[in-house]
Order: structure tokens, then C-alpha cells, then sequence
């Protein structure tokens, strides 16, 4: 017999197994069935579970009128090795998807390839190899661990972000962004990564100024750069939080991200002697309310125009007096209020937030005043105090009259009409800066033609893909300048000669739509079909690590946002609930004095801290080869096995909590346990219900009929705890432990109420019912075991069917001892008059019981068309007391 043991984390080569006396036997392949859960009965268990599995999932997945349940987990940069990061978090969207399946629902869990990007093209040019290639043979690497790891993801739907089917679309959403004025390019100073060799977001850069790759220091670099204007959509971005459920403080680190949006850019025109350059800067104001009296534009001296090539930089030179504010000739025309200003170049270093232009109104700002004032700039007087403290705009053409907070919107609404400003955004947000200089990346889709500037490339000629070069060095200007007859080209506007954008997207404009392409991945006429994308969105669950619990997790709103006006989806928040997951950490050893990371084994624990001397700091991190303290989980998974590990790392701590990997402590021992106490419970039962041991019920005593109410009260108790667990806060943890208490319960059970209660069969069918999403191949072992039970008492175990595919336990209503209805006193001006017969589930609404009562026929009598001055609902006792006119 030829074997591939799969299951134990790495693809074997196959191996002859021959059949002896001693080996294991499994139930599921003999009939007979394992007194104890042993590492090998374990290891065979998972082996014949793990294809069945696998194949029944994708079976359910095709096709389904079940309502849908869209759990997704963040998809992976193929580096070819997992890590145990990535197995938690595919643990807990593993379990979720099985959970909700088993609840009935239509769930689709897919995965794909986040496949861009500089680890790719630099592991590249240091292998001479193409980066293409290497990354699809990481894919292909990567895919098989999963797989291995017994995770059920609809691979139907993979997208790969590199391929051309995919990134077409990204090509085609970013023209849409050109097309609507919030995809541009302008000179920017920019942070540029001397290694890497390419520019960085702000947001790439830590707090000690290093590249968040490469970790070298970053420097300033004034460069011509490609720009999504989010700024835009700030305000809806931050408002939109307020419709979604708690995301465990990611909706405060988005907020925080955004920042408070009370202020607004206007589009200026900058002249030079009276003649347009033809540059339009964007200047700031926190009270545009009041921008008819602007008196100046300010620039901070390390912007742009003082740095780059343009007509303006000569004139701004020249007037330029460091440490002091400085008058310029350069004049700037707002498009909003046609009024025209000076320039000024500040003497401050920096303004609000991140702001380098602002305007100067002296009416609101004691600071614009003091400016103003020295520069003998005149302005106009805008604001009106009135006695009630109150005050109103005058000198601002058809807003004069209107109170600031009147103001506020139509003048930010009209600069928005008229498409020259008014987006309402704070100071401290930047527009998104996507180029960068490097090859292994989505082409930009535009020509630049010396006729017609920056134009578009058609819809029909995409994807603009990336052309084969012979070499990459990582050095100098960006790798597609070398491939010529690939830069140079055709306007697609005037047929004249024009040269193709050699800049590359950033990775994170591929991963801002990849869970929309989701929902058609293989679509080729359009990135997704709407009613498809309509079906699957919003993503109930959204699960990764908290390090892209900002930047990305912005992007990706965005792009929805702007899809939703683009008429391309319904819903304009792609995530309703986000579960963000911790670090597994593992253990470090670094000499104290160099900081260098030392291996385990270079530890002497016995006495001398190191071999050779030398202070040790012991400290738990972030797995990584580089501190040696990071675990293979291939070869966690072959030593322990997949349910096991699963088990523990969801058990070891709540998700968004870190996990300290030790395996001495008393998570992994413990759910081994568990994991055999499970198995002798099926044994237990098998072991009393032979076939000449036939269950009666009436057999039971007093105290042995005590004993089956504890079990169905700890067994309605456990299903109630752990899908609430499994539906609201994700404690996977807290939902094992119910587990192991109705463990407890079923483990002290007596040996009559075993053999003779159905509370105990169908506590036990529950709780293995309840395991299947965590232990998936254990408990469909397990529930094979039960289903062959002799002389079963409870209909659960004559369904049919594996584990996996049974609907998951409902509480038992007597339990709950809650009636739907409920029956409400009505009183009228304090007289008790009768009752009315309502839904609990609105018993508590004030409103609801008002309308109901008053179309009931007592209501109709009693209260009629009389006037209603005030309805007491009470809080506490079902009673509604009506003060009516007499």
C-alpha cells in the first residue's frame, strides 16, 4: 500500500506500509474501534479524514440557496515557507467557515496570493532568476502546506495578484480613479530607500525615519510621483466607522488615522508677474467657512516649488529670508473664490499635522493676524459678531448672511460641485502615494505624450503587462526604462509618439480590491459582476494580523467607497466584523552587551548563562529566523498533529491576544488530554450499548434522573456559551473551556445513566457536534463512532452523514423558558383596563408597543382619536401605563 502522509504537516515521499499485528487499526477503515486515542490512532485518524474533508467542503461549495457567509482571512505575500502566523490565522478562519456552514449558511472562504512586490524581485536579482518564476514556485510550495494543514478554502476562487488576470483590474480600477480627478501625479518630496531603491509611503516609514523593509535609514528625495487623492473621502471614511460594530480598538486607530475632518483643501492657480504658470497647488484652511477673507498662501521652506524645476522656484529664491516669514512675488488665484493672493514663505519648520500650504485668514486665526499685519497684506473682514454670540458671514458674495455653521457646508459643498476643493478631511492626512521605482509591480496605465500629457491607456488595450527583461540589477532608475521597445509607444489620444509610465503601483493598491475579486475571480470581461459582488459583501468576518489594521484596512475602504460611487457595488464598507490576531512569540537569547541573537543550544541552563560568558537576555519576540526562535509548522504539525495544533493555538489565548509558544506550559498538554477524554467518552458509550444492553429510559431512579437534568442543563448551558463565543467576541478559547466543563459533566456520569439516558448520548453528540470546526478530523472520527452506537436512543445519531455536515445544536427551547409572547398590562391615566398580547422581541420598545396597542381592538376602544400626552413604558414589569386627555 502507497501512502502520502499529508496530514502530518509535510508531503512525504511515498513509502510501502506493510499490515502487521501490531498496527493500529482505525474505525472508519476496520469497524473496530480504539479503546484509547494514541499518537498513532491519531496520526491514522487525520490521514483518512484529511481528503474526505478537504473534498466535501469543495462539493458544498458548488452551488447553494443558503444565505451566504463571507468569512475571509488576509491572504499571504508568497515567500514559500509558512509560518506559524499564517497557521493561526487560517486556524481561526478554518474554524469559523466549518462553524458557519454547519449553521447552514453558504460560506466562502477563499484564499489567494498577495504576489507583488520587492521581497520577490530582490530574492531575484540576488538568485539571477526571474521574479515571476520564483514566485510561483513559492505559490505552488506554500499551497501544498496549506493543504497540509487540512484547511478548506475554496480554491476555486484563488486570485494571484502578479498574473495579468488579475492585475488587468487593478489597471482598470485605476483609471477609473484618474478619471474622476483622484488619481494624479506631481513632484513631491518624497522618502526614498537607499537600499530598496524606492520611494516609501509615509506610512512605510517607522518612528526612528527607517524603511519598514529594508530598515535603512531614509532619505528625502524630490521625484515626480503618482497620487490617490483619499483626502477626499476622509470624512466619509471616518462617519462610516460609526455603522459598524465593535472592531476590538481598530475603529479608534482608524479614527485617530483620519483625524478629526473639520477643515478643507482649495484649489489655487500660482502666477509669476501676472502670467499663470500653469501649477495648481492645494492649500489648507480649518475654517473654510471663512475663506473670502483670505489675506495669504503660506509654504513651508521645504516644499516643493523651493525644491523643484518649475517656473515658480526662481521667484521664491529670491525672496526667501530663512528664520523669517517671507513676502513673494509669486501671486496665487483661488478657483473658488477668484480672489487672488500673495504667496509667503513661513519661517516655521512645520504647520499643523502634515500640511506644507495653508491659507492665512485673520478674521478666525490671531497667528494669520501677526502675519498679515507684518507683511502689510491686506484682506477682507468676513465675520460679524452679533449680541448673541453668534456669528454671521459678510463680504462673501451669496454666502454674506449665513451663520459660520451655515457657511461651513454650502461653501465646502459648492468648492466640491465645482470640483476646486471643499472635501473635508483634517491635517493630518496625506493623499496616497502608490509609485514606485521598481519592476515587480502593476505597470501604471498611462502614456506620457509630449502633446497631450499624461493620458490613459484605453480599457480595450489592457492589461498593460509587464515586459521580460534580460536582468535585474535593483539599481538606479526604475527597471522598465531599460526595455525600450516596451516604453516607447503611441498615444492612444493624437497617434504621436509618447513613452510609457515606467513606475509600478504599490503592493497595497493590488490587496485594496482583492476580496471583491473574490466574488468572480475568474470573470474576464470585468474585475466582478455587481449582483455577485452585492450577494457576497460586506465580509461578515475579516481576520489578520493588527500590523495592517491601519494602512491597509484604509486603502481597502477606500477603494470601496469610491467603488460604491462608482455604481460598481452596493455597499460602501467592504468588512462588517474585523478580528485581528496576535503574534505567536517565541522565545530569544541575545547577549546583552552586542544585542546578537544566540540559538538555544549556545545556552548552557545549568549554569554559566553562555558558553564562553556573557550576559543573556531572555525575552519572548516575534518569530523570525534571523532571532532563532522561530518553529517550522510543518514539523509542529508531524510531531503533534493538525487538530492538536489547531486546538492549541486557538485555546492558548483570546485571537487578538499574543501567543507565547511553550509547549511545557499547560495549553498544548492540555487539549491532548482533552482530545483523549473525548475518545473515551465514545468508548464509554459504545462500550455500554452492546448489542444485548438495550436502553431503557424508565429504568432510571431519583437521583440517576438528577443526574440526566444536570446534563441537559450543562449541555444546553455549552451550546448556548460556545455559539455565542463563535459568533460575537471570537473567544475560541472561552468556547473550549464550556467544552471541557461538559467534558466533566459526561466524564462523572454513572454507568446506568450512560447506558440508559438519552441526555448523555445527545450531550455527547453535541459536544462533538461543537468540536467539528476546532478538531475537524478528531470529531469526524468521533461522530463515526457514535452514528455505529448499538440501539440508539436519540434520532441525532441516525441522521447520517459526517460530522462536518450535520446542523449545528440549537439550545432546547424548554430551557430557555422564555415565551415568544408576552402578556402586557394597559393602564390609563393609572386604572389598570385591560391586557394586550405582544412579541417579546419589541416588549421593550416604547414606540412599537404604543403603535401596536393603539391598533388593538382594546386601544381602539379605550383611546381612540383621544390626545396622548405621554406613554410610561415600565423597565421592569410588563406594564404601559397611557396619560391621555380626560
Amino acid at each position: 500500500k502507497i501512502t502520502w502522509r499529508a496530514a502530518e504537516g509535510a508531503l512525504l515521499s511515498p513509502v510501502p506500509r506493510l499490515l502487521s499485528p501490531s498496527t493500529r487499526t482505525l474505525f472508519s477503515e476496520t469497524g473496530v474501534w480504539e479503546k484509547d486515542y494514541l499518537k498513532e490512532t491519531r496520526r491514522r485518524v487525520e490521514e483518512w479524514w484529511h481528503p474526505r474533508i478537504m473534498a466535501q467542503w469543495q462539493k458544498d461549495a458548488q452551488g447553494s440557496n443558503r444565505k451566504k457567509f463571507y468569512v475571509l482571512s488576509m491572504f499571504p505575500y508568497p515567500s514559500g515557507q509558512l509560518h506559524m502566523g499564517h497557521v493561526r490565522v487560517y486556524t481561526i478562519s478554518d474554524t469559523i467557515g466549518h462553524f458557519q456552514r454547519m449553521r447552514g449558511h453558504q460560506v466562502l472562504n477563499p484564499m489567494g496570493w498577495d504576489a507583488f512586490g520587492l521581497p520577490a524581485e530582490n530574492a531575484a536579482i540576488e538568485r539571477g532568476l526571474d521574479p515571476e518564476e520564483w514566485t510561483k514556485h513559492n505559490i505552488q510550495s506554500m499551497r501544498e502546506q496549506l493543504d497540509n494543514l487540512g484547511l478548506c478554502f475554496n480554491w476555486d476562487r484563488e486570485v494571484t495578484t502578479c498574473l495579468p488576470d488579475y492585475y488587468k483590474w487593478t489597471q482598470f480600477l485605476f483609471i477609473k480613479l484618474f478619471e474622476a480627478g483622484l488619481a494624479y501625479r506631481k513632484e513631491a518630496v518624497v522618502n526614498w530607500d537607499p537600499v530598496d531603491q524606492t520611494v516609501l509611503a509615509d506610512e512605510q516609514v517607522d518612528e526612528n525615519g527607517r524603511s519598514w523593509r529594508s530598515g535603512a535609514l531614509v532619505e528625502q528625495k524630490l521625484l515626480t510621483q503618482w497620487f490617490i487623492k483619499t483626502t477626499n473621502y476622509a470624512k466619509p471614511l471616518l462617519d462610516a466607522l460609526a455603522d459598524l460594530p465593535e472592531w476590538y480598538g481598530v475603529k479608534a486607530m482608524q479614527a485617530n488615522w483620519i483625524g478629526q475632518c473639520t477643515g478643507c483643501y482649495f484649489d489655487f492657480k500660482l502666477k509669476v508677474n501676472g502670467e499663470e504658470t500653469g501649477e495648481t497647488l492645494s492649500a489648507y484652511s480649518s475654517s473654510p467657512e471663512t475663506v473670502f477673507g483670505e489675506a495669504y498662501l503660506a509654504i513651508l521652506p521645504s516644499h516643493r516649488l523651493l525644491h523643484g524645476t518649475s517656473s515658480v522656484r526662481s521667484a521664491l529664491e529670491k525672496a526667501f529670508q530663512p528664520g523669517r516669514d517671507s513676502l513673494t512675488e509669486v501671486t496665487a488665484r483661488n478657483l473658488f473664490t477668484g480672489r487672488e493672493v500673495p504667496l509667503v514663505i513661513s519661517h516655521k519648520e512645520a504647520f499643523d499635522g502634515y500640511l506644507d500650504t495653508v491659507i492665512g485668514i485673520p478674521d478666525c486665526s490671531e497667528e494669520d493676524l501677526s502675519v498679515a499685519t507684518a507683511l502689510n497684506l491686506r484682506w477682507t473682514t468676513v465675520l460679524k459678531s452679533n449680541k448673541d454670540d453668534t456669528q454671521t458671514l459678510i463680504n462673501s458674495d451669496e454666502f454674506s448672511g449665513l451663520t459660520r455653521e451655515q457657511a461651513f457646508e454650502s461653501i465646502t459643498q459648492k468648492a466640491r460641485e465645482q470640483k476646486v476643493g471643499g472635501h473635508l478631511t483634517s491635517s493630518k492626512l496625506r493623499d496616497w502615494l502608490i509609485s514606485r521605482q521598481r519592476y515587480w509591480g502593476t505597470p501604471i496605465p498611462v502614456v506620457h505624450c509630449g502633446s497631450c500629457g499624461p493620458v490613459a491607456v484605453p480599457e480595450e488595450e489592457l492589461p498593460v503587462t509587464l515586459p521580460k527583461l534580460p536582468s535585474l540589477t535593483g539599481k538606479g532608475a526604475s527597471p522598465l526604462e531599460a526595455a525600450h521597445d516596451w516604453v516607447n509607444c503611441t498615444c492612444p489620444r493624437c497617434k504621436g509618439p509618447a513613452r510609457r509610465e515606467t513606475d509600478t503601483m504599490d503592493t497595497f493598491v493590488d490587496s485594496a480590491w482583492y476580496y471583491l475579486r473574490y466574488t468572480d475571480s475568474h470573470n474576464p470581461d470585468r474585475p466582478f459582476e455587481r449582483h455577485l459582488a452585492d450577494h457576497w459583501l460586506p465580509v461578515d468576518v475579516y481576520i489578520g494580523g493588527k500590523e495592517h489594521a491601519v494602512m491597509h484596512l484604509y486603502y481597502a475602504r477606500f477603494l470601496c467607497h469610491f467603488c460604491k460611487d462608482q455604481g460598481l457595488v452596493a455597499h460602501r464598507e467592504p468588512f462588517w466584523k474585523l478580528l485581528v490576531q496576535g503574534l505567536i512569540k517565541g522565545q530569544t537569547f541575545k547577549l546583552a552587551d552586542s544585542g546578537q541573537y544566540l540559538k538555544r543550544e549556545a545556552i548552557d541552563f545549568t549554569g554559566t548563562p553562555l558558553r564562553g560568558g556573557g550576559r543573556v537576555e531572555v525575552t519572548w519576540e516575534k518569530m523570525s529566523k534571523s532571532k532563532h526562535n522561530g518553529l517550522d509548522p510543518q514539523e509542529v504539525v508531524q510531531q503533534y498533529g493538525v487538530d492538536t495544533v489547531r486546538l492549541y493555538i486557538l485555546y492558548a489565548a483570546p485571537p487578538e491576544q499574543d501567543i507565547l509558544w511553550n509547549v511545557k506550559t499547560d495549553a498544548l498538554p492540555g487539549v491532548l488530554r482533552w482530545q483523549s477524554r473525548l475518545w473515551q467518552l465514545v468508548t464509554k458509550l459504545r462500550g455500554a450499548r452492546q448489542p444485548v444492553d438495550v436502553p431503557c429510559p424508565s429504568l432510571l431512579k431519583n437521583k440517576e434522573l438528577a443526574e440526566t437534568k444536570k446534563i441537559w442543563e450543562n449541555k444546553n448551558h455549552a451550546i448556548q456559551e460556545v455559539t455565542s463565543h463563535l459568533t460575537e467576541d471570537f473567544l475560541f478559547n472561552a468556547a473550549i473551556s464550556r467544552l471541557m466543563g461538559l467534558t466533566n459533566t459526561l466524564s462523572s456520569a454513572t454507568d446506568r445513566v450512560v447506558q440508559h439516558s438519552v441526555e448523555f448520548e445527545e450531550a455527547l453528540a453535541a459536544l462533538v457536534m461543537m468540536t467539528a470546526p476546532m478538531a475537524p478530523h478528531l470529531a469526524s472520527e468521533l461522530w463515526a463512532g457514535l452514528c455505529q452506537v448499538k440501539n440508539p436512543i436519540s434520532p441525532l445519531l441516525q441522521h447520517g452523514g459526517d460530522v462536518l455536515q450535520q446542523f449545528w445544536p440549537n439550545v432546547d427551547p424548554e430551557y430557555l423558558n422564555v415565551p415568544d409572547f408576552v402578556e402586557l398590562s394597559v393602564l390609563i391615566n393609572n386604572k389598570a383596563c385591560g391586557t394586550v398580547t405582544v412579541p417579546l422581541e419589541v416588549s421593550k420598545d416604547s414606540e412599537r408597543m404604543q403603535q401596536l396597542i393603539l391598533e388593538s381592538p382594546l386601544g381602539k376602544q379605550l383611546i381612540g382619536e383621544r390626545g396622548i400626552k405621554r406613554a410610561i413604558l415600565s423597565p421592569r414589569t410588563a406594564l404601559i401605563n397611557f396619560l391621555i386627555d380626560e
